[in-house]
């Protein structure tokens, strides 16, 4: 039979485990971004939709005007004790086509500071159609309060 102090000491050493797990810092990644090597197989100038689908998979997102494009979007955040979900990284890889369905474009973004940034770009063409899809995707996530919406 365990005595009245050793059953004390267990119980308070089950408590101080229980916070310290509490406590440790989470991180869940959710979307999906294709990786380098597997945008390596897709050329731009060559490669079809279907093509693309093998080799990346499936879209996320499509761009809503003629489904010119494709977006692959991926986000990581990171979950502490009581406190609300803060995303710390943000990707997209957008793959745009042209009329008759062969990539023209293949571009990854990121988020530094708030502000979007191009990390890599293989391009056939200087015009980047889904920019403005892309800002408002990345952009003002939390950077707008109640207070501010309903201000008159």
């Amino acid at each position: 039979m365990i005595s009245l102090a050793k059953a004390i000491r267990l119980g308070a050493l089950g408590i101080a485990l229980v916070a310290l797990t509490a406590c440790t810092t989470v991180y869940r990644n959710h979307g999906y971004t294709p990786s380098d090597e597997d945008l390596e197989k897709v050329v731009v100038g060559e490669s079809t939709t279907s093509d693309v689908a093998r080799a990346v998979g499936r879209p996320s997102s499509i761009g809503v005007l003629a489904q010119s494009g494709w977006y692959y979007v991926g986000s990581r955040f990171k979950h502490f004790a009581w406190k609300a979900p803060e995303e710390v990284e943000r990707e997209v890889v957008a793959i745009t086509f042209d009329d008759k369905g062969v990539v023209e474009n293949v571009e990854r973004f990121g988020l530094e500071g708030g502000e979007v940034i191009v990390l890599s770009r293989r391009v056939t063409d200087s015009n980047i159609k889904g920019l403005s899809f892309l800002r408002q995707l990345l952009g003002n996530v939390g950077n707008l309060s109640a207070a501010q919406i309903f201000d008159n």
